[in-house]
């Protein structure tokens, strides 16, 4: 998929793998993951498809640490980690954990407090992700696409809807437009609920195509429960990762 997006044959793309990776560390496997998929996919790039600097995104509900190891000194790559706080792997994820030596600045956690919902993962997508990715402008983005934020996950408590993942969608979407000449590559991760997984990878997918085939069936129930607008501690935990933004310029 990364090269047939990278190539052109493809505007963008969706990679439905299984297992998933992002826990996947150089050395062993963990919490369900065996490869890191995201990061094979970057050396590649890297070494055989001429590209130099690349992103990645991770908004699976439990920390991207395997990115966070694996290119920590390495300030080619940003990584930015969108997770439920201290959800796993225990104490991973920190807002201080910010890259290493050269690589210091190009890691970004966004350690969301438990229950934030849309509005949070929104204002964290539009705060720090979007402004990150438009400061390291990367040549490709690559997202760890993971669906157990979703509000019927039974492995988190995020509670985010269809229109959270939209929104994170369109915000890697715009940047790879302003930098990366559109090449964005989406990778399966977790994703834990067999009854809303469906829509929040159909929402996504849509949102890549820029086609709308099915409706959320199941958002007027979770869409509808309350408590989806930003609140304080939400916007306090952004807008101090937002300070991190500062530091992350073209190696």
């Amino acid at each position: 998929m990364t090269e047939a997006v990278v190539n052109g044959t493809v505007d963008n793309g969706y990679a439905l793998v299984n297992p998933a990776g992002h826990h996947a560390l150089p050395e062993t496997g963990l919490g369900f993951c065996i490869f890191n998929n995201v990061a094979v996919a970057v050396r590649h790039a890297q070494a055989e498809l001429g590209i130099e600097r690349i992103a990645i995104v991770d908004w699976d509900v439990h920390h991207g640490n395997g990115a966070q190891a694996i290119f920590g000194e390495d300030p080619s790559v940003l990584t930015v980690s969108l997770h439920q706080d201290r959800c796993f792997p225990p104490n991973s994820g920190l807002v201080t954990d910010r890259g290493t030596g050269a690589g210091h600045g190009y890691n970004i956690n966004i350690p969301m407090p438990v229950g934030t919902r849309d509005g949070g993962y929104q204002y964290a997508a539009q705060t720090v992700i979007g402004p990150a990715l438009e400061a390291f402008a990367p040549e490709l983005v690559l997202v760890a696409s993971g669906f157990d934020p979703n509000a019927m996950d039974p492995l988190a408590r995020q509670l985010v809807t269809t229109r959270g993942f939209i929104t994170l969608t369109e915000t890697v979407m715009a940047a790879a437009d302003r930098s990366a000449q559109g090449r964005l590559v989406l990778v399966q991760e977790g994703g834990y609920s067999p009854v809303y997984v469906p829509f929040c990878g159909l929402a996504t997918i849509e949102t890549l195509a820029g086609v709308h085939v099915l409706d959320d069936a199941i958002l007027p129930v979770v869409g509808g429960m309350g408590g989806h607008d930003l609140e304080p501690h939400q916007k306090a935990l952004v807008d101090l990762v937002a300070e991190h933004v500062t530091d992350v310029h073209h190696p």
